[in-house]
């Protein structure tokens, strides 16, 4: 039996929630802005050493050549994102991005790649008309958060590893005042208490049967944002990315090789060796974008033409191995642990979910609807529509984590800690540890099985109303089931019991994407709909904005997408895409 009875408190003007790109930037903006400010990191691993920006491989979009412009670097991520994308979030994207490199080399110490004449290299990546997407080798996450770790040596915020948020606490005034947590290790719950909440934990890929994140993203940030009220937008929109690897049941299933391959010049080839790109985007072929790429894959394997795996292949030794080992040494190794060998021959991959484009609503300055919460990175929803370009992720990521370190110390200047009303978190705290309470039940793991079955085969790459119709009864039998999940003790570093955490948190995130699919008729970037295959401008220009009622229904409404920087697209660029 656990209690809530006891737990530590925590006392800081700005809480970040999240050890990622975002989280540290926002970190040390708000130091910079505000030297004297107390900074927690709450982070579900170690800081700056889990998450998914340090396993990023492919690099960081930004406008550095004259001969490339702001304008194109926007009107690509239009396009990408079918014009669904939030615009004046995608346009401070796009403006910020070459700041945000600059202040990564010159003052966190990132060392990019360079071109013989002394500039910062570009190569290519998908869906861009142009080389803009910065790298380092294809280890380009892990350059960015090693460097971003050596800052916290310098800045010293108070950080609470292998610590996870559970719920944000509200004020009797509908604000925020801080956020239960519990500390994987000890088992404690920890009360922190803060001016500012920054979120910033990442998406919630992982409910897929094959899926690229991290382990521990599993929808914290959003799930949290939902139950305490806030709106979400884009939640149908989940990318699958087109070349995951393929290695049976063992984890490394479903992990990226990276879009720079197919902007080198891969091929991707059915089990006949036919290269099926020339069917779907005989333009662009291997460097279309990952919604198209990965329906052609998907449409491949569905049509018998796949691998015994049930995948496709990637090759691109036809560079010669020497060359493929100078440019791509991660993912060279990589493959070689799994038996194959990406310098000499084919790999199997298949579209693995990857990112999700859906999140909480806000403003340029990562502020939301409730007082002192903001939400930055892959939380939040509109930056990208209804597609993500490869490249734009971890820029987004760093932008608006700049952008919320600015806004939090603003914010926690004019905020006194709101009262809190601590029979409120004392519930709060007793429904998290129901399962470990709970004398006997089911165990959480068969429940995450089946919740990843259902997501990959009813709301997946491709989806259908009879198929959503499913999903939908299947999710609500596990919540109910969920209620009546048990864990053994002790509460101290206790998987089981995190599973069912996470669970609760998938559960609340996929309940929305499901419906808001069932919802959208029509086929959109990362959204398709086999019974709807056509894109269509004239019905949905508009997104989906979901809300979580008292009762713990989900509200759905529609808006219409505002153009306040761009032309609505003619009705010749609408583009049909086949699912």
């Amino acid at each position: 039996m656990t209690t809530t009875a006891a737990y530590d408190e925590v006392f800081t003007d700005v809480a970040i929630v999240g050890s990622g790109g975002a989280g540290l930037m926002a970190v040390l903006h708000a130091h910079a802005a505000d030297p004297d400010l107390d900074i927690t990191v709450i982070s579900k691993g170690a800081v700056g050493r889990s998450g998914c920006t340090r396993m990023v491989q492919g690099g960081y979009n930004a406008v550095l050549s004259p001969m490339d412009s702001i304008a194109n670097h926007f009107d690509d991520t239009l396009d990408g994102g079918k014009y669904l994308n939030n615009q004046d979030l995608a346009w401070t994207l796009v403006n910020d991005a070459p700041k945000v490199i600059h202040e990564l080399e010159t003052k966190v110490g990132c060392f990019f790649d360079r071109a013989d004449d002394g500039t910062i290299k570009q190569k290519a990546f998908a869906g861009q008309s142009f080389d803009r997407t910065v790298h380092r080798g294809d280890l380009t996450g892990i350059e960015i958060m090693a460097r971003l770790r050596d800052q916290m040596f310098r800045v010293r915020p108070r950080e609470l590893e292998d610590v996870r948020g559970l719920d944000l606490i509200r004020a009797a005034d509908g604000s925020v005042a801080g956020l239960t947590c519990l500390n994987i290790k000890n088992g404690k719950f920890v009360v922190v208490r803060a001016r500012v909440v920054v979120i910033a934990t990442g998406g919630a890929a992982t409910m897929y049967k094959i899926a690229a994140p991290s382990r521990e993203k599993t929808g914290d940030g959003v799930a949290m944002c939902v139950r305490a009220g806030l709106a979400v937008r884009d939640m149908e929109m989940m990318q699958f990315h087109p070349t995951g690897l393929l290695v049976g049941k063992a984890r490394m299933t479903g992990a990226v090789l990276e879009e720079g391959l197919r902007g080198a010049g891969a091929h991707l080839l059915n089990a006949h060796g036919e290269r099926y790109m020339t069917k779907y985007d005989p333009v662009r072929m291997e460097r279309s974008t990952r919604d198209v790429v990965s329906r052609s894959s998907y449409m491949e394997i569905m049509a018998g033409r796949g691998t015994d795996m049930g995948g496709v292949l990637i090759d691109i030794s036809h560079l010669g191995s020497a060359e493929v080992e100078k440019r791509f040494p991660g993912m060279v190794a990589r493959t070689r642990q799994i038996g194959s060998d990406l310098a000499t021959g084919p790999v199997e991959v298949s579209p693995t979910a990857h990112f999700h484009m859906g999140g909480a609503i806000i403003d340029p300055d990562c502020r939301t609807a409730v007082e002192g919460l903001l939400v930055a990175g892959e939380d939040a929803g509109g930056v990208h529509g209804a597609n993500r370009l490869g490249g734009n992720g971890v820029a987004e990521s760093t932008v608006f984590g700049c952008r919320a370190g600015d806004t939090a110390a603003v914010v926690a200047r004019t905020r006194e800690h709101p009262e809190i009303d601590i029979a409120d978190v004392e519930r709060a705290m007793a429904i998290a540890a129901a399962p470990l309470d709970r004398p006997e039940g089911i165990l959480p793991f068969e429940l995450t099985t089946r919740l990843k079955n259902v997501m990959w085969e009813h709301c997946g790459v491709v989806r259908n109303a009879e198929g959503l119709a499913a999903a939908i009864r299947e999710i609500d039998t596990l919540e109910e089931q969920l209620a009546l999940v048990s864990v053994p003790g002790p509460a101290a570093f206790n998987p089981a019991w995190n599973e069912a955490l996470d669970l609760q948190n998938q559960l609340s995130v996929a309940k929305i994407i499901v419906r808001t699919a069932a919802l959208r008729t029509e086929t959109r970037g990362a959204h398709a709909r086999s019974d709807f295959p056509e894109r269509d401008d004239s019905e949905w220009l508009k997104y989906l904005v979901a809300t979580q009622t008292v009762d713990g229904s989900i509200d759905i409404t529609e808006r219409p997408v505002e153009f306040s920087r761009s032309a609505r697209p003619a009705p010749e660029e609408a583009e049909v895409e086949q699912p």
